[in-house]
């Protein structure tokens, strides 16, 4: 039965040392290959790919952080440096295990949390699938980029241009339904493997001396006052700092006639405009982020920057 058992153990040791060698191979290929990796895989490689130590801000999220916030727009008005590792439909241990691959190379003074993703709970047993898968998939990015060799047969087939994750989206689908903010003192329930995970990610940016921030971006069909309640309520709990975008409709300039990208799900570039003028001011006040727009280090951004103006140009004509 020893010997048996030997033999067991030393499969998998073996089998763990083969996974950790290819990993590391399929990881730096991906880096390479970054603005062609397709899916839920892209944010993760994309943010391994920037230069070590660059970025000032990472925001967090599901489909509402990269339709709200803007990297190129903070970097014209205030030289900071963001990038938005959102995902469709983020899960929570999506967003932990994305910070903790962002942190591997970055030390940014501010982490963006939208909060949409505080409320989505696919189930127990999805809930313990996504445990179990994305520790895996961190450890051994092997099974994360399992397709990538697929390009050798398909060849490279560019995405969506992305702007450090903000893609641009420009089409108008009003949202008419009236106010969605209305006064109440309900809490909605946040599931329980939110509430695990979130203690992990504050733990984590302790450790890396980053401020978490919560932010809850215009979206009438995600947000309403018992949300509101239950991350107002969890924030000052925590002692950790809580913005409401929807309770700033007039503030922002918001006209849901205009701003929104699909009848009050997602803002549009014109929405996200509005926002992302709103976020850099408060974070350059609160936070004193640095501008880097004079250091030559950082004139691939400047590059960028203007690429990103031309293509908003041609969608706003």
């Amino acid at each position: 039965m020893r010997k048996k058992w030997k033999r067991v153990i030393l499969f998998f040791v073996i089998l763990a040392m083969l996974l950790a060698g290819c990993s590391v191979w399929i990881q730096s290929e991906a880096v390479k290959l970054s603005d062609f990796i397709p899916g839920r895989s892209r944010p993760f490689v994309s943010i391994a790919a920037e230069r070590k130590e660059s970025i000032d801000l990472v925001v967090l999220g599901d489909s509402e952080s990269y339709t709200s916030v803007s990297p190129m727009q903070l970097w014209k008005e205030h030289g900071m440096t963001a990038y938005v590792c959102g995902q469709p439909g983020q899960k929570i241990q999506e967003t932990y295990y994305m910070l903790k691959t962002a942190l591997r190379t970055q030390s940014p003074k501010v982490v963006l949390m939208e909060t949409n993703l505080m409320f989505r709970d696919p189930g127990p047993v999805k809930n313990l699938q996504a445990s179990l898968a994305e520790p895996a998939r961190y450890h051994f990015p092997l099974l994360r980029f399992h397709n990538l060799w697929k390009m050798a047969f398909d060849g490279k087939k560019p995405g969506e241009s992305v702007y450090k994750g903000f893609a641009i989206r420009s089409n108008v689908n009003p949202f008419d339904s009236g106010d969605y903010m209305k006064e109440t003192k309900e809490v909605q329930e946040m599931p329980k493997a939110v509430s695990f995970y979130m203690e992990e990610i504050q733990e984590l940016c302790r450790r890396n001396g980053a401020e978490l921030v919560l932010m809850s971006a215009p979206s009438p069909k995600n947000y309403s006052y018992k949300k509101h309640n239950a991350i107002e309520n969890y924030a000052k709990e925590k002692g950790i700092t809580y913005v409401d975008l929807n309770l700033q409709i007039r503030e922002l300039g918001i006209d849901w006639k205009e701003d929104s990208y699909d009848k009050g799900d997602h803002l549009n570039l014109y929405g996200a405009q509005k926002v992302t003028a709103w976020l850099g001011g408060y974070l350059k006040e609160k936070y004193e982020m640095p501008d880097h727009r004079n250091d030559p280090s950082y004139e691939d951004w400047n590059q960028m920057e203007e690429k990103y103006e031309k293509e908003i140009q041609k969608v706003s004509l």
